[in-house]
This record gives C-alpha cells, structure tokens and sequence, in this order.
C-alpha cells in the first residue's frame, strides 16, 4: 500500500485530513515546517518529516517513498506558484504518481478578477502539464470564515460594508472539502478530474449576514460600498493593500486586496457554482451554512 503525502499538516485541513487518512488504515507522509506541532500524528504512526516550500532541495527528499500527494494551497499571495510548482516538481521527482491539489472555484479561468485566483490558475496549468496524474478540488470559500472572521466583526459593529453586492456562492464547510479530498486520495478513478466542491445552496453575502442577524437577534446594517471604499475600510483596520507588504507573523497576516478582488469576483459571478460533486464523492449530502453558523455561534459577540 503505498503512502499518501499530506502536505501543510500543521495547518487545520492538513491535519484534519491526515488524521482521517490514519482513521482509513493509510500510511501517511506528514509535511509540515514545524515537526513539534505534529506530536499527536507522529503517535498515530504517521511519518511526521521538515518540508519547506521554498527550500526545493529538502523537499525531494522529504517526500521520499510517497505514492499520492494531497497538496494544500500555502498562505502567501504572490509566492504561491513559485511554492506550489516547488512542491509539485520535487514530488515527481520524488516518484509520486498522483497529485490532489486545493484550488478554488473558477480556478481555471485566467481572466477572473481575484488576485489569489491567479495563484491557483498557474498551478493548475503547473500540475497538468507535471507528468504526473492530477485532480484538482476547487473549493468553494469557507462557510467557517462567514461564521467567524466575518460574522464576529459584523455583530460587534452592528454593520458591514460590502462589495459583493448580490453575486451567489456556495459557501462550502471545511469539513466536506477535507473529506472530499480524503475521499479523493482513498478511491480509485479520480486521476484528471476536476471537481467544484461547494455547499448545497447558492447564497449571497447579504442573504448569509441576513441569516447571522436573525439567528443572533442583533441587527447588521450592510452598507454595499465600491471597491475602493473596501480598500479604505480595511486601510482604516491596518491591513496591508498588498500581499507582498504583509508581516506574515503579524496581527493581520492578509493583504486587503486579496478581499476587494474575491468580493469583485462574486459580485461579477465567478463564484455562482454549485455542484453535487461532495455528495457524489463522498456519500454524505454537504452542510449547509446554517449548520456551520449554528456550530460556532457561541463566539459571536452578545
């Protein structure tokens, strides 16, 4: 049986879907540039290994006697395909046969207007043309991220500029994208697919601040304002424009044009996709965003 390389394993989906792969029976190779913080894999018996990104030299060897990949898309806008095209070069060097990749929705598309998009584009033309086999998730953003770093704010403000206006998304739970990809990683005849992973149903940004408000019995004000305006906003908050200006250990370590542009991208509707794919991969129906905002609740402000 051959091992599956988890990248990023220190991160919530990378150690998530390592220990679900430990759970299935599987060998697992856990990647992750701070070893001490995977104790708990390591005494499940996974292979905890130092990988660097952007050290390419040490990434070879440290994806030795791996099958599958399971590679998660790194924080760092702008650095990524660089990272990313490191990781996917040293693991066919390495001999692994079979990539699985977290992109995002749309991201095949070199004209959409999100400038993280941009990252995952490039990696995606990266893995197809690697030589090795290859299946892309592109993940839906994060019901997780509504029911916190956008519902907390929000309720404590009682107010929320925006500039999605009324563009659709499929607000996804980390859950369902972590066991799609598991599921990916574990079953056969997933080589060179594309899967769109979203939630059940196709919501806008003032229809999920709506749902916040009802549910926490606290008005939100939505304030739709231009792009610029956001940019002012968040300039307002300290945060960097650009991801290149960002302390990565810092308080905010976001660059605000990496929000403006994923707000413009779901008001000009790169983000209306909805697919059954989490379902048809996994077998369990995908949560909705309601059970997500139910879950983390207790941290919104009273």
């Amino acid at each position: 049986m051959g091992k599956i390389i988890v990248t990023g394993a220190s991160g919530q989906f990378g150690h998530a879907a390592a220990s679900q792969l430990l759970d299935a029976g599987k060998q697992v190779i856990a990647l992750t540039r701070s070893p001490d913080k995977l104790a708990d894999l390591a005494a499940r018996g996974a292979e905890v290994r130092a990988a660097d990104f952007d050290d390419r030299e040490s990434l070879e060897a440290a994806m030795a006697g791996g099958e599958k990949m399971l590679l998660i898309s790194t924080t760092m806008v702008g650095e990524r395909p660089r990272q990313h095209g490191n990781a996917i070069d040293a693991a066919v060097a390495a001999g692994v046969t079979h990539i699985v990749y977290t992109s995002v929705t749309d991201g095949g598309n070199p004209d959409h207007p999100a400038v993280e998009q941009h990252d995952h584009y490039a990696t995606e033309q990266k893995l197809k043309a690697s030589g090795a086999a290859w299946t892309i998730l592109r993940d839906s953003q994060y019901s997780e991220a509504i029911a916190t770093a956008m519902a907390i704010p929000a309720l404590a403000a009682g107010s929320k500029p925006d500039n999605c206006g009324d563009g659709k998304i499929a607000f996804v739970s980390r859950d369902d994208c972590v066991a799609t990809a598991v599921a990916v990683l574990t079953q056969p005849g997933h080589e060179n697919k594309v899967y769109d992973v979203t939630g059940p149903e196709l919501l806008s940004i003032p229809e999920a601040m709506a749902m916040i408000a009802e549910m926490a019995g606290k008005p939100i004000e939505l304030i739709p304002v231009s792009d610029e305006a956001m940019f002012e906003y968040f300039d307002s908050l300290g945060v960097a424009r650009k991801a290149a200006d960002v302390d990565p250990n810092g308080p905010i370590p976001w660059a605000s044009e990496g929000m403006v542009t994923f707000g413009q991208a779901i008001r000009e509707g790169n983000f209306a996709v909805i697919s059954d794919d989490v379902e048809r991969i996994t077998g369990r129906k995908p949560r909705t965003l309601r059970s997500v905002l139910e879950q983390y609740r207790g941290a919104w402000p009273q």
